[in-house]
């Protein structure tokens, strides 16, 4: 009986899975829209009332997306209000939403890749996530490993995308 090759592994391909930095953490949205007066203004002094009185200790180790969905004009103290209150609890503060907030955990997480083990290889970056991939964080890698890569693919082995070679 013949041993079963594993021809993908003899390539030499190295496979790039985005999920692998995906941080399990939770995700929230921090709304200023339910501290509006009338749904409208934010006056300063409930405004400051309520930062001292909210429990912030519930957003510990969680990543949090501060914005205000309603149409209304908050004055950027006030963000930075909920970014001080919340920065010894939180793993992240961002302003913009939830989608914001997936781009920046992504950014961090790539800025920490050592482009060195990938120099003139030839590189899978994976396709398919369980988790949600923002398609910036495949921008980025293509962008980090360019300079370094011998050939950047998309997808599986089984079936690539061609986006770069040397």
């Amino acid at each position: 009986m013949e041993a079963i090759i594993n021809k993908v592994e003899q390539s030499g391909l190295i496979d790039f899975n985005l999920e692998d930095y995906y941080p399990k953490a939770q995700r929230v949205l921090f709304d200023l829209k339910d501290q509006l007066w009338q749904g409208l203004i934010l006056k300063e002094t409930d405004f400051r009332n309520f930062v001292k009185a909210n429990n912030w200790a519930d957003y510990q180790g969680k990543y949090v997306a501060v914005n205000c969905t309603a149409d209304a004009i908050i004055p950027v103290w006030a963000y930075m209000l909920v970014a001080s209150a919340l920065q010894p609890f939180a793993f992240k503060v961002v302003f913009g939403d939830l989608n914001k907030l997936e781009e920046t955990i992504f950014h961090d997480a790539l800025q920490t890749i050592d482009v060195k083990p990938f120099e003139d290889k030839r590189i899978i970056i994976k396709g398919c996530s369980k988790y949600p991939v923002p398609p910036s964080a495949y921008l980025e890698l293509t962008t980090l490993l360019r300079p370094v890569a011998k050939s950047l693919m998309y997808g599986e082995a089984c079936s690539t995308m061609p986006i770069f070679k040397k």
